[in-house]
């Protein structure tokens, strides 16, 4: 299975030669040069792993830790030219797996990255349990994953979390105010339509025609269920 790997850096020539160097070992590699690239990025599709730079042009590396953790469970490895003991502990308490000083040698990082994946492959061999079918969905409810047959469905945080409420309760269902209190954990007294914009970005993942959904269903002047009957 090709692992991706996104890098998180402004040195242009240093990540292109460290995407080329990645690449041979058949890892599939994306590059991001700015903080706010990044967020986007993990919010767009899923990562097996991010190399991360502290020294970032927009938003510092510590705060991207914190960033990403909050929307994101991908291992995070620090590279960084940054040596400084209380940055490594910091890095690690804001959510890195691992920290490595540049310059660094590359069977270095690669061996990281390697028992990075072996701990992932563990985990996934221990969470079988918490996998579960529906329709032509698999869900990972550890990993936070989705499989609609053989693809994966890149969802975001929230997106996730509103597609395992439906989906693990199928044909029940759901107000908008139940939806919000949790998937977002709290009584929103803000714009219930937060759910409707979720729910249609999640159709256009899942769908073949999303206007016409065959998965989440909508009843009308209520809110929303998930459709179990093929």
């Amino acid at each position: 299975m090709e692992r991706s790997i996104l890098i998180a850096d402004k040195d242009k020539i240093f990540t292109q030669g460290l995407k080329y160097d990645l690449e041979n070992d058949d890892y599939f590699i994306e590059i991001v040069y700015q903080g706010k690239s990044l967020l986007k990025k993990i919010e767009e599709k899923s990562f097996d792993l991010i190399l991360l730079e502290l020294d970032m042009p927009d938003i510092k590396g510590l705060e991207l830790c914190k960033k990403i953790r909050s929307i994101s469970f991908v291992p995070i490895i620090v590279i960084t030219k940054d040596d400084k003991d209380m940055s490594k502990i910091l890095a690690l308490e804001y959510g890195a797996d691992d920290y490595l000083v540049k310059p660094f040698n590359m069977l270095e990082l690669k061996a990281r990255i390697k028992s990075i994946f072996r701990r992932i492959n563990y985990e996934l061999e221990k969470t079988k349990n918490h996998i579960y079918k529906i329709r032509n969905f698999t869900i990972n409810s550890l990993r936070r994953q989705i499989k609609l047959g053989d693809e994966n469905i890149n969802l975001t945080g929230k997106e996730f979390d509103l597609f395992y409420v439906l989906s693990s309760n199928p044909g029940k269902i759901f107000t908008r105010e139940e939806l919000l209190k949790k998937v977002w954990g709290y009584a929103y007294y803000g714009d219930v339509r937060t759910v409707d914009v979720h729910v249609r970005r999640i159709r256009k993942k899942i769908e073949n025609n999303f206007k016409d959904s065959q998965y989440i269903m909508t009843k009308w002047g209520v809110g929303y269920y998930f459709n179990n009957i093929q």
